[in-house]
């Protein structure tokens, strides 16, 4: 069986704030070239412990390692080689797509071109748009172009698809996949869990800050169907979700 490595290494990590532990001994790997969920409530941790990897939270305890490098002694070489996605409310609302990516280059100090990046998300047409204009779905897309300025070798994208309609939704879930096909880790959050099974490589299940299962999508799957659990309705081989877009069509719309 060909030995999988790790891009990110994570052991006994504890966030404590007072008396209130935020993150209790979590431990994973996330594999180089995966896509890897990290799931759970609001609250579990997953925020806190994804800040923490990213070098822009502090750990109580623990060891961190990204692509070889830790986070205690070598986070500026970490930044360099993560993207992280953005809020909205990270953008300055009245530059257009092309003024903000040439702005987001220049903090990274590399040189791109604004319409390549454009054209990986699909966003070409809206280069002299503002932020502000954009729909959700495009203000998402733009998010994880900027994610791509310092061609990381890791993303994460927190809550990616959250608000978007299901073609927006779907053809994110395609963006994410390209990124992948190209060569870069992704990790991401979701509240979906059709999304995770549809992209996850394998998730993460967090509760109360502590890990209560790893597991390909499928495999968890399998274990829950085996020990005697059935759907109170018949599962079928679509979804109503796959009804709307076989419908109105897969298409990039111009509002999203």
């Amino acid at each position: 069986m060909e030995r999988k490595e790790a891009i990110i290494s994570v052991k006994n990590l504890v966030k404590k704030y007072d008396d209130f532990t935020a993150v209790n001994g979590i431990t994973f790997d996330v594999y180089e070239n995966e896509i890897f969920g990290l799931l759970g409530p609001n609250g579990a941790g997953k925020t806190t412990t994804l800040e923490i990897i990213e070098t822009l939270r502090e750990k109580t305890s623990g060891e961190i390692t990204v692509n070889g490098f830790s986070v205690d002694s070598d986070a500026n070489k970490i930044k360099r080689i993560i993207g992280v996605q953005l809020q909205a409310a990270g953008y300055y609302p009245n530059l257009n797509l092309v003024e903000l990516l040439e702005l987001f280059s220049g903090l990274y100090d590399v040189k791109i071109s604004p319409m390549e990046m454009l054209g990986k998300v699909n966003l070409q047409d809206k280069a002299k748009a503002k932020f502000k204009a954009l729909s959700g779905g495009q203000k998402q897309r733009f998010s994880i172009a900027t994610t791509l300025i310092n061609s990381p070798k890791i993303i994460f994208l927190d809550e990616p698809t959250t608000g978007l309609d299901p073609q927006a939704r779907r053809n994110l879930w395609d963006l994410i996949t390209e990124i992948r096909d190209a060569g870069t880790t992704v990790v991401l959050t979701t509240h979906y869990m059709d999304e995770a099974e549809q992209l996850c490589d394998r998730v993460a299940f967090v509760e109360r800050g502590e890990i209560i299962v790893i597991d390909t999508p499928d495999a968890l799957i399998d274990n829950l169907v085996n020990s005697g659990f059935e759907r109170k309705k018949e599962v079928k081989k679509a979804n109503l979700e796959d009804v709307f877009i076989h419908m109105t069509g897969k298409e990039w719309r111009a509002d999203n």
